[in-house]
Parts: structure tokens; C-alpha cells; sequence
């Protein structure tokens, strides 16, 4: 079969440097955008020459704010993208002016190399080599002598190199092409390359941002990725999956050095459901979470293309994403997720409740046993009161600056916190006054032992209690000690547990209309 690279997948922290540096920087086309087949909550981006040609495409899966990853042994750790040899100069002069990390230019098996590092730290390659053009994108501010022409090549780190060589010759086509050191050159049907690096000793890869996540290979047709899973299944190798991605078939298994590998059919490609003209334009769901749509929608992070309008994040106190829609009515929703959530967790129930809002969402800085809270908790029902109050004041500087950087509207802002977020918001409100005239406290219970005075007038709650929610004695007692305060309370209380449920999202829409008809507090 017709061998090489159909696509190098990698992991993101940043989308909207990401999307800069492979369209801004590199010239490549956004191609497709996708909510991702494993987890179609998780963003994940095709990159690639206008018609996205196998050979050309790079993805990403994105892990916004995630921890970094560490390239190393077990792992592709560099890519090599082909331009004109006569090009170095010009990218050379083109990273500089853009303030793109550059490493240096240097020699490999015959072809000068400029190193760059992407927003990630990922090495790319850009590579002098007399590899004909794919299908150059239409729209750049690059030369078309000077485009990147199609994924030169991939540096594979692996602790048993012989093993790695023997496997990646005899089920995908590739063939021995020379040796520079402790690298084996192995080079396809297309001309493409795999270089297998001598990682012994070497640290092993750790996933994350800054990382490969796994190489594919070309396949012509579904039969060829059936024809290599019969071999591997005959010769007991490592297990491997067989799934169907829409836009190819696909046939996953390791090395045995570790790296993961992705065998891909050339078709149907992704203009199946989507233009040539306007390819990577919009967003699709996978199939069998169609009817998640909105939802998954809600909790992707957005950017824009390069010319068009894009949120600029501030660094505040809290690791936070904003989610702007079509048509924003003026409305700020601030979200603080439960314990193990997420900056993204409450957008969606935000945007059922508020379509036209702008959801500004917040991570809690505090981790316990790797899950997420808002602030120390030693055991169930004991909380650190040094902790709270510190978050409580780190929460108001973080809304004043938030407000600032922004430009939201203070007086048409609310706040909406769940269990350990919405214990926070509670507790804040009543250490700091007037840090917010309206919030949502979903299943809250009081944090407080000594409770400050302080004067609520002017301030709407919601508290939404659960029926049999084991807290919701002590969400009584904190929408009391609220309401003692000055605090005009409203307390629902639904056919739930602790946990959310569908009934939520009409109570806190009720309530929002009422608080708007009603007018200023």
C-alpha cells in the first residue's frame, strides 16, 4: 500500500495562540473543527494545505490552561514541516519580526533545519527539502514560493529504536533510508520521513500540553486498515482499536517503544460534510453527541482567526475563560463550578438559563488529593476559615479587575456558584458587601463559624436546595444568616439530591426574569 504521514495530533493549553501561531505564523488552513470523537467536550483542530490533504495536516486536541505535558522517551517529540531549500532565510527573518522562539538552523541528513518552538514548546522543523507542494493555502501573507508545502517529517524517542524500526517497516510501508548518530532515517512511498532517535535512558514522555499525542499513517481504503489489523492480531501485537472518525477509518495501536500510532484512510476526507470553500468554518459534533450540541458548545473554548475579533485574556487572580455570544444583551454571569469541576463546567447551564449573557467562568485554586475546590477542606464539613476569607478577598479583587479589563457592567452582573463555589460566594458575600448585587447559590451550605456583620440591603439571592440533599439543613442555615443580614432571599427547593438536575435551570430562569422586570435593587 501507498505509504507516509496522514496527520501528527499534539496537545494545546492555549487555542487562541495556537490557532495564531499554525494559521498567523505558518500560513496553514483551519480545515476543521470538531468537538472530539473520545470526548466530544474537548475542542480538537485540523490544520493543513487548502484542501486538507492527507500529508499536510496537523490537529490538536485542546486542554485550555491544562498542566504541560513533558516530550520524552515513548513519545514523537519533533516535526519537521517541508519548505524550498531556498526559504530558510525567509522564515528565519519571519520569526523573528513575529517573536517566535527560535532555537537555531542546522544540518540532518543533508537538509538545513530551522528550530523553532511553538506557544506549547513544541520543536518544529521547518525543513529545506525537495518535496513537491501539496495544495498551498489561497489566502496568506506568505509567498507562494515560500509556503510550507507538507509535513516533512516526524522524530519518534524510543528505548527499544530496532523494535520501533522493525514495526513501523513491516506494517506501514516505510523502508530504512540511513543513519545521522543515534537516528535511523526510515522514508515512504511519498517521501516523507519517521526518524527513530535512540531515547535509552532518556526520561519518559508525560501527556499534556507541549506533547504529541500519537502519528498516523496513510492508508488508501478501509480494506488496507483491515488487512494491517489482521497482520498485527496474527503476529499478538499490542492491542489495537478499530473506529470509525466520519472523515477516515482508523486503526490505533502502539509501538512497542510506546508511541501511539493511528493507521488513516485517505477518504473520505473532510469535505464530506462540510465545503472546500469554506472548510473549517463551523463546528461539528460528532454524531451520537448531536443532541448534546448546545451544550458541548457552550463549554469549548472560542478564539478567532487571524483579522477576526478575539477575547484577550488579563492574568488575574484566577485561571478563568470568558464564552461571548452572537448577541450579547449587556448580562454578565460569573460561574464557579462544584468541587472536581472546572472553569467550563456551569456554562452550559448558564447559556439554557441565559442565552444572550456573557458566561465568565472560574477555576478554583485550591487542590486536595488532585481534585479542584475553591479552598481547603480537611475533612467533610470542616473548612479552613483562613482559607475562606483569603479566597473571599482573592474573589473580590479578581470581579473589580475582571470588571475593568473587560469592561462588564457591574450592575448587570450575577454571580452562580454550585456546592463548593457556591459555599465561596456565599461566605464572600458576606465578608465583602456589595462584591455582587445578584447570585445563584446551587445546593451551598454556611462556611462561616464567625460571621462578620455586614449589610446586604440591595443584595438578591437565589438559594436552590435539593429535597434530599443530605447538606440542605445547612443551606438553611445560610440563606437565614443571609437574610439576617439584609438580604432580600428567595429559597427553592426542588425534587433533587445534591447533585443538579434538569429542574434547576427553569427555577434560576424564573428568577432572573423576575429580578430583571423588577428592575435596579
Amino acid at each position: 500500500m501507498t505509504s507516509g504521514i496522514h496527520h501528527i495530533t499534539l496537545i494545546t493549553a492555549n487555542v487562541q495562540a495556537n490557532v495564531d501561531f499554525y494559521v498567523g505564523f505558518l500560513g496553514l488552513r483551519l480545515v476543521k473543527r470538531t468537538g472530539g470523537y473520545e470526548d466530544p467536550r474537548q475542542l480538537h483542530l485540523f490544520y493543513g494545505d487548502y484542501a486538507a490533504n492527507p500529508g499536510s495536516l496537523l490537529t490538536f486536541l485542546v486542554w485550555q490552561d491544562g498542566s504541560p505535558g513533558r516530550a520524552g522517551e515513548g513519545q514523537v517529540s519533533e516535526i519537521g514541516l517541508a519548505i524550498d531549500p531556498a526559504s530558510i532565510g525567509f522564515w528565519l527573518e519571519r520569526a523573528l519580526r513575529h517573536q517566535v522562539k527560535v532555537e537555531g538552523t542546522g544540518q540532518a541528513f543533508g537538509e538545513t533545519e530551522l528550530r523553532l518552538r511553538d506557544p506549547d514548546g513544541v520543536v518544529i522543523k521547518l525543513v529545506g527539502a525537495n518535496l513537491p507542494p501539496l495544495d498551498a493555502p489561497k489566502a496568506s501573507d506568505i509567498p507562494p514560493e515560500h509556503a510550507i508545502r507538507r509535513i516533512r517529517g516526524a522524530t519518534i524517542l524510543s528505548a527499544t529504536p530496532e523494535q520501533t524500526t522493525a514495526f513501523i517497516s513491516n506494517h506501514f510501508g516505510f523502508r530504512p533510508a540511513g543513519r545521522d548518530g543515534t537516528t535511523e532515517r526510515l522514508v515512504s512511498d511519498i517521501g516523507d520521513t519517521v526518524d527513530i532517535r535512540d531515547a535509552t535512558g532518556f526520561w519518559r514522555g508525560a501527556p499534556g500540553p507541549g506533547s504529541a499525542d500519537h502519528i498516523a499513517f496513510r492508508a488508501p481504503d478501509a480494506e488496507a486498515v483491515h488487512a494491517v489489523e489482521r497482520d498485527l492480531a496474527k503476529r499478538n501485537s499490542s492491542l489495537t482499536n478499530l473506529h470509525d472518525r466520519n472523515y477516515f477509518t482508523s486503526l490505533y495501536v502502539r509501538e512497542p517503544g510506546g508511541v501511539l500510532i493511528e493507521l488513516a484512510t485517505d477518504g473520505p476526507g473532510f469535505t464530506l460534510d462540510e465545503p472546500l470553500e469554506t472548510l473549517g468554518s463551523t463546528l461539528f459534533v460528532p454524531p451520537d453527541a448531536a443532541a448534546e450540541a448546545a451544550d458541548i458548545i457552550a463549554l469549548l473554548p472560542q478564539f478567532g482567526l487571524p483579522g477576526e475579533e478575539r477575547v484577550v485574556y488579563r492574568d488575574l487572580h484566577y485561571i478563568h475563560r470568558l464564552q461571548t455570544p452572537e448577541h450579547p444583551d449587556g448580562q454578565t454571569i460569573v460561574l464557579l463550578h462544584g468541587t472536581g469541576g472546572n472553569e467550563a463546567d456551569l456554562m452550559p447551564l448558564a447559556r439554557r438559563v441565559a442565552p444572550n449573557a456573557v458566561l465568565l467562568g472560574l477555576r478554583g485554586r485550591s487542590t486536595e488529593s488532585g481534585v479542584q475546590r475553591w479552598f481547603r477542606s480537611p475533612a467533610p464539613m470542616q473548612f479552613d476559615q483562613a482559607d475562606i476569607r483569603f479566597e473571599s478577598g482573592a474573589l473580590e479583587a479578581f470581579l473589580e479587575d475582571a470588571r475593568s479589563a473587560y469592561q462588564l457592567d457591574a450592575d448587570k452582573m450575577t454571580a452562580l456558584g454550585y456546592s463548593n463555589g457556591a459555599n465561596l460566594m456565599g461566605a464572600a458575600l458576606l465578608l465583602h458587601p456589595g462584591l455582587i448585587r445578584r447570585a445563584v447559590l446551587l445546593r451551598p451550605v454556611q462556611v462561616l463559624k464567625d460571621v462578620p456583620a455586614a449589610d446586604l440591603s440591595g443584595t438578591a439571592i437565589l438559594i436552590v436546595l435539593g429535597q434530599h440533599d443530605p447538606y440542605r439543613g445547612n443551606g438553611d442555615d445560610l440563606a437565614a444568616t443571609l437574610k439576617a443580614a439584609g438580604a432580600t432571599v428567595t429559597v427553592k427547593t426542588l425534587d433533587a439530591g445534591h447533585a443538579l438536575s434538569d429542574h434547576d435551570a427553569p427555577a434560576i430562569a424564573e428568577w432572573l426574569q423576575a429580578q430583571a422586570a423588577a428592575g435596579p435593587i
